[in-house]
């Protein structure tokens, strides 16, 4: 999910709480869409209350992928009224962004052509910017660091634990 987009959620985090109800289409609609798994809509439901619920949602869904924030959009078609305010306050945050982050990724860029292919991986991974190609994981784990993958890329360096 995009900062701006954790932004909105985070400064509209109370009023979400007392106008939407997640138990019906809205856990469903996101469970369909791939954006929850049915753990989640099993720890959700578990909560005593609409605003628990409503606020279990608000802290997993920044973590659910780029496609997080529109599905959690098209799934308040039961609150018209909360999906208007939430789409004005992307727009308003979009035209809003601080120049401290559009400067840290235009100077990664003018950095990267300084640095070998294995660590412009690296910082491009790192940044968030790209996600970790498995097939450049195991290239660079094959024979000497057991372990490395996608999912432990430290082990690609020696570092971590298996």
């Amino acid at each position: 999910m995009e900062a701006r987009d954790k932004q909105v959620l985070r400064s509209h985090r109370l009023e979400l709480g007392a106008e939407v109800l997640v138990e019906g289409l809205v856990l469903q609609y996101l469970y369909q869409e791939g954006i929850l798994t049915e753990n989640h809509v099993q720890e959700i439901q578990a909560q005593a209350t609409g605003l628990r619920k409503t606020m279990l949602l608000l802290d997993i869904l920044p973590s659910r992928g780029p496609k997080a924030f529109d599905a959690f959009l098209d799934s308040l078609k039961e609150f018209p009224w909360v999906r208007e305010k939430l789409q004005k306050a992307r727009e308003e945050a979009a035209t809003e962004l601080p120049a401290e982050t559009e400067l840290s990724v235009e100077v990664l860029v003018s950095v990267l052509h300084f640095l070998e292919p294995l660590h412009m991986w690296q910082a491009l991974w790192c940044s968030g910017l790209m996600p970790w190609p498995e097939a450049l994981a195991s290239h660079i784990g094959a024979g000497s660091s057991p372990g490395c993958s996608s999912s432990n890329p430290a082990l690609c360096y020696g570092l971590g634990k298996q």
